[in-house]
Order: C-alpha cells, then structure tokens, then sequence
C-alpha cells in the first residue's frame, strides 16, 4: 500500500469514526460527511493517474456536484432546525415530534 493510498483510507476512516463518536452537533456531523465526500472525490480524481490511462472520468465531477448539494442541503437543515429548536443539538431533534 502507497502512502498515497494510506492517507485516503485514514482520512476517510478518520471522518468516518467522528461521525459516528462526536454527534453531539449537527453541524459537526456536517464537517463529518464533507470531509468523508472530499476523499472520496481526491481518491476518484488521482484513480485515472493511479492506474494510467488517458480517458478523463466525469465521476470526480459529479461527486463533486453531489457533495455541493449536500452541503447546501445540509446548511438548509442547520438554520431550519436551529431556527425552530433554538440550537443544533443533536439530542433536541426527536424525529416523533414535529
């Protein structure tokens, strides 16, 4: 394993594992999921030079599009439920109630 390959897979896991310990703030878990998109999308960006072929993907793109609309999507919620529920703790949201 390159070390190229290793920081991928610790950064990824890295997110991963704050995502599932720190979840005391939505917008900590936000940061969580960005971060475990970034990788992902370095990770597909550096496959074609990895592997050395000459085609260009368009899967970096569209990683990339889709990580940008879950971030905005992900904001939308933060203001929405620290607007309702006064702050953006995770443990106030009980998803029974509206």
């Amino acid at each position: 394993m390159t070390p190229l390959h290793l920081s991928f897979y610790s950064a990824f896991t890295l997110s991963a594992l704050g995502l599932a310990f720190h979840r005391t703030h939505l917008i900590s878990a936000l940061l969580c999921l960005e971060s475990m998109m970034l990788s992902m999308y370095v990770a597909l960006s550096m496959w074609p030079i990895q592997t050395q072929t000459s085609s260009p993907t368009l899967l970096p793109i569209l990683m990339l599009t889709f990580s940008a609309c879950e971030a905005g999507t992900g904001l939308a919620l933060l203001v929405a439920s620290t607007r309702t529920h006064g702050s953006d703790h995770l443990h106030n949201f009980n998803l029974l109630q509206c």
